[in-house]
């Protein structure tokens, strides 16, 4: 089972970046990949089991469920219901931890998951890339911290 764990710190204290990234259907304002996005069955974007449904700047449709969400530890946790790429049984993990020195956040974001045979390496990178790091990137500039 292939494992994918990214971090970067954050010149921003956790409460500014955590209000950016709590909101589970909030992504489409800040991930480059994203083109929309809404919560199924007009749920809340914090409520746990809400189903978000969005597409990608190509056309695809994905569905993701969030699974927990705490705010008193900065963190939530998902999974892939539907995707057109090749994950199967993806689960994910975001945690905020405060950096005291500066007043900075340290953002980690792993996920496990199966890939078809010999496609491990390339949706490693996939998912470290071009969602992960492209994220950070992504965040880094919807906060004007880039």
């Amino acid at each position: 089972m292939p494992k994918v764990i990214k971090s970067t710190v954050l010149d921003a204290p956790v409460e500014e970046v955590w209000d950016v990234l709590r909101d589970f259907n909030g992504h489409e304002s800040w991930h480059p990949a994203i083109a929309s996005s809404s919560i199924e069955r007009g749920y809340p974007a914090d409520k746990v089991g809400c189903v978000r449904r969005f597409h990608l700047a190509d056309g695809s449709e994905l569905r993701e469920q969030l699974l927990t969400l705490s705010d008193l530890e900065t963190c939530f946790s998902y999974c892939l219901l539907e995707t057109p790429v090749p994950l199967f049984n993806y689960v994910a993990h975001v945690r905020l931890i405060p950096v005291t020195d500066g007043d900075r956040t340290f953002w980690q974001w792993e996920s496990r998951f199966d890939a078809r045979a010999g496609e491990d390496g390339a949706m490693r990178k996939l998912v470290g890339e071009q969602i992960y790091e492209a994220g950070f990137n992504a965040i880094k500039q919807h906060m004007g911290l880039a």
